[in-house]
């Protein structure tokens, strides 16, 4: 079952993101890889039944991409 600490997932994904970004992945193909390493932590890392793991996966996925859009739409400066 999915508890309260595993939202701690969410910086892992981020890190792993930005080790695909260092390691030469367009920016702009980054919330797909959040998403899709989302779906693994979900899937590999979790002990429910399938549907749950994917759709925990795909929240996570998506708020680790959330979490870097917000974080990057705050620190710019502004036109």
């Amino acid at each position: 079952m999915f508890e309260v600490y595993d939202i701690a997932i969410i910086p892992l994904i981020l890190g792993v993101v930005e080790l695909f970004k260092r390691g030469g992945l367009p920016v702009k193909y980054s919330p797909f890889v959040a998403v899709g390493v989302g779906l693994l932590f979900g899937l590999l890392y979790l002990d429910t039944e399938i549907k749950q793991r994917i759709i925990i996966g795909l929240m996570l996925g998506l708020s680790a991409t959330g979490l870097y859009s917000g974080s990057k739409n705050i620190t710019q400066k502004k036109e």
